[in-house]
């Protein structure tokens, strides 16, 4: 049985596979936006309806929600002819759930708020795994009606959803996690090379540092792929790049120092000119071991 609003999704891609395909899975009637065909040929096979413009996608749907890869794509999306602000009518919610700076999402309140359109800011923490087993975070903002009215969808894929605030509180909380998650990943690789350099081994040194007080679900999620040095990407060295830019112009904007983000976006860099760019952002493990002279080969 359908539920009582209708979903409008915009981005089938790789987050937003799965997230859509849960909503679908929980009986929502979903609308699907998505140039390529490639991508939402499953979701559609599935039972989700094609759109074939933004237009349509706003006529069929009560909320419309957005999982894509950044500023400009969000800024076509709303701006361009035809694009959201121009279709989206008094009633309707817009819930947008990437990675964007508090800057463009300002830009699409001040939008929305002017059609009479509910605006959420709703970026996600987790992964593509923790997407499709519904397991994902939720970090929300705007106004409060409107997220009782779409909680339940976020129900669909979302085990753990925050309200923090009327405006752009959750694209700052969203930016303060993944600092951290960066960081993390630059962190234990220096440390993972100081305790090879000592005589320790991987598996030796993980398994601690899992039962101790450092210990984090984020390092125990990525113990294996360090072990097994598969780097193949979950979130991309290119993908952490983007949001630590993200990150430090949001620190510039609001006068904020940070010295160590600054530090960690060149590590990003450096990995990237090595090669590393689609690699998973975890290879900062075996960059630190080069540059340890750990290991005799330059990056792949």
């Amino acid at each position: 049985m359908s539920k009582k609003f209708s979903i409008g999704w915009a981005g089938i891609g790789k987050m937003g596979a799965p997230m859509s395909r849960r909503v679908l899975d929980s009986g929502y009637l979903l609308h699907v936006y998505e140039p390529l065909p490639e991508n939402r040929a499953t979701i559609v096979a599935e039972g989700a309806n094609v759109s074939h413009s933004i237009e349509d996608l706003c006529a069929a749907s009560d909320v419309i929600v957005l999982t894509i890869p950044n500023d400009a794509v969000l800024r076509d999306l709303v701006f361009s002819p035809g694009g959201l602000a121009s279709v989206m009518k008094d009633g309707q919610t817009l819930v947008e759930m990437s990675t964007v700076s508090p800057a463009i999402s300002a830009e699409v309140g001040e939008a929305m708020n002017s059609l009479g359109v509910a605006y959420l800011r709703a970026p996600v923490s987790g992964s593509t795994t923790t997407a499709s087993s519904g397991t994902l975070s939720v970090m929300a903002s705007g106004p409060e009606d409107a997220y009782k009215f779409v909680e339940p969808m976020f129900e669909c894929f979302a085990s753990r959803r925050f309200y923090v605030g009327q405006a752009e509180e959750a694209r700052y909380l969203k930016l303060v996690l993944n600092a951290l998650v960066g960081a993390t990943s630059a962190l234990l690789g220096e440390a993972l090379a100081l305790g090879l350099k000592g005589n320790l081994t991987l598996e030796t040194m993980l398994s601690v540092i899992c039962e101790s007080a450092v210990s984090s679900p984020l390092i125990a999620y990525k113990r294996d792929q360090l072990l097994n040095r598969n780097f193949d990407p979950a979130f991309s060295v290119s993908q952490m790049m983007k949001d630590f830019d993200l990150i430090l112009g949001a620190a510039r904007t609001d006068h904020v120092p940070m010295y160590l983000a600054s530090m960690i976006r060149q590590q990003y860099e450096a990995a990237y000119t090595e090669g590393l760019a689609e690699k998973d952002f975890f290879v900062l493990f075996e960059q630190a071991e080069r540059l340890a002279g750990l290991t005799p080969n330059p990056a792949p």
